[in-house]
């Protein structure tokens, strides 16, 4: 210490005209980031904002419980809901079924985590560098493109399970819907049909409900990015202060 305020002394005294010289010592070393701190950093904020994101959807409710994620049946399903709905405890039901679509996405939610830290231990120091200068949801589209078609396959097979189970009169959700839209899609794809403008709708509602399912985890995902990004408090590591420090007032 004594010596820094000797050095200050003669730079003042000898060279009292050398103001950027005084501004270099007085002023903090801004070192740049290297490519192994910032590949590093976005590792630990990926893992940071998908393990976070599917531990709060794998709770019980977890989609079920938030309006923002939860996922309902197609718009398409209007008139069944609507039949069932006229039976005593029909609307129970009817939510009984988005209760069980629900849980089953919840269930898969639980093995989500290895799926996206595979991903995040394959990026690449390209792909670093084009996420920390990208958008605010640049990681999680990343995440989005590396790990979708696996997330898909693991939760396909789990909304099926539900789709498949008897809801009434030994009748399943998805026979109720495959009746309606095959009915729809024949009036649909006939002449008369295609005069009136009538479109088919999907067929496939697993396929509906998964990528609904899936729409919900990556929101999240995106939401607990854009924290790390813009909320200081968020940054919980050194590593994650020093990169994501380096984008503030920028």
């Amino acid at each position: 210490m004594k010596v820094r305020y000797l050095l200050l002394f003669i730079v003042l005294i000898v060279f009292p005209g050398c103001a950027e010289l005084l501004n270099v010592i007085q002023s903090p070393v801004s070192v740049p980031l290297t490519e192994d701190e910032v590949i590093s950093g976005l590792k630990e904020a990926l893992t940071l904002g998908a393990r976070t994101s599917a531990e709060k959807l794998s709770m019980e409710n977890g989609y079920y419980g938030d309006e923002a994620v939860k996922i309902l049946l197609p718009d398409e399903a209007k008139p069944i809901i609507d039949n069932i709905s006229k039976i005593p405890g029909g609307e129970q039901l009817i939510e009984d079924v988005v209760l069980r679509i629900n849980r089953a996405a919840e269930d898969a939610a639980r093995e989500v985590a290895p799926i996206f830290v595979n991903s995040i231990t394959q990026m690449t120091i390209s792909d670093a560098f084009n996420i920390l200068k990208g958008a605010d949801n640049a990681a999680t589209s990343y995440l989005r493109g590396t790990t979708y078609d696996e997330l898909y396959s693991l939760y396909k097979p789990k909304i099926r399970n539900s789709t498949e189970k008897e809801i009434i009169g030994n009748i399943s959700t998805k026979d109720s819907w495959n009746t309606l839209t095959g009915k729809w899609n024949t009036v649909a794809n006939s002449v008369a049909g295609k005069l009136a403008g009538l479109k088919p709708v999907n067929t496939d509602l697993d396929d509906f409900l998964t990528k609904k399912a899936l729409d919900g985890m990556f929101s999240k995902v995106e939401i607990e990015e854009l924290k790390i990004r813009k909320e200081i408090s968020a940054r919980v590591t050194p590593l994650l202060k020093r990169v994501f420090g380096s984008l503030d007032n920028k």
